[in-house]
């Protein structure tokens, strides 16, 4: 059994709290322990623990791209006969540095983020956990199952902080994703949007959207419902394209009254039912680092 987990920031709100209990000469408390917090592979060596997992743990770390990247490592690794099944999905909690980090960009709402808004003026942050079991499709598995038919990932590169404004790293991972997959983009019937609520990142998100699908596919972000959960978003966003799946409906956005009328998508303000088969999941980070999944229902 492997495990491939990711984050952003492991603990280092640990390493906050120490550095606040210098003694007067500078040395940190002896009780601060770096391995098991600060560490990025804290998360994997604590999880690896209590689960005694014997097989292959990896973490990884590449900002809010984080827990999608993660599926991709893992379905490469159970397909090179590395492991049978794996442990997927990672954790991002609250610190110091990402808060002041989002201050000083003027990126953060003074209330609920409002994605793809007319009216959208910058990000929530939440924390989030989140899991899943990745394993190889087989006849032990019902029509509730949620495949995972292909990922795509690139690196743009563009800006350490701002995506590129036409998209063309998102539209690179999206395409990967469905060449992987077998399908064209008229197969997908939902879009679960990276869609933190920032003028420029929704903006370049809808760009992308619309060079590769158009108008036709619903699409909407649930960071309206969560915050934005940073190395933790693509495993929440997972999540939610599963439920979809599993229980036939389109997720709504709350908080986004109106959409921002310079987007060309089909974005989604109210939840509805519908019936869905295979959808993608969209995570981008700082960096230019972008990763896109396509998921699907096993009938």
């Amino acid at each position: 059994m492997g495990l491939f987990l990711g984050t952003s920031t492991s603990g280092i709100l640990e390493t906050e709290a120490a550095y606040r209990q210098r003694d007067p000469v500078g040395l940190l408390p002896a009780t601060f322990d770096y391995a098991r917090t600060h560490n990025t592979y804290a998360l994997g060596m604590f999880v690896r623990d209590y689960l005694q997992l014997k097989g292959p743990a990896v973490v990884v770390s590449t900002a809010c791209a984080a827990t999608s990247k993660v599926f991709a490592s893992a379905a490469r690794m159970i397909a090179a006969g590395l492991c049978d099944a794996a442990i997927v999905g990672g954790a991002d909690t609250l610190c110091d540095t990402t808060l002041f980090g989002f201050h000083a960009l003027g990126v953060m709402a003074e209330g609920p983020c409002r994605p793809f808004g007319a009216a959208r003026s910058g990000i929530s942050i939440g924390e989030a956990a989140g899991f899943a079991l990745l394993e190889k499709a087989g006849p032990q598995h019902g029509a509730e199952t949620v495949l995972l038919l292909g990922a795509g990932e690139s690196s743009d590169a563009y800006h350490m902080s701002s995506p590129d404004p036409q998209g063309a790293g998102a539209q690179r991972a999206m395409l990967q994703a469905l060449a992987q997959a077998g399908m064209r983009a008229e197969e997908i019937d939902y879009i679960n949007l990276h869609g933190t609520a920032t003028l420029a990142g929704d903006a370049a998100e809808d760009c992308a959207i619309t060079s590769l699908f158009g108008d036709r596919v619903p699409c909407s972000s649930s960071k309206g419902f969560t915050g934005h959960t940073l190395g933790a978003s693509g495993m929440v966003g997972v999540a939610v394209c599963a439920l979809a799946l599993q229980h036939g409906f389109l997720p709504g956005s709350p908080h986004t009254n109106e959409v921002d009328r310079s987007f060309g998508s089909q974005y989604v303000l109210a939840g509805r039912p519908a019936r869905i088969r295979r959808v993608i999941s969209n995570a981008f980070g700082f960096g230019g680092v972008n990763c896109s999944l396509v998921l699907g229902r096993a009938l």
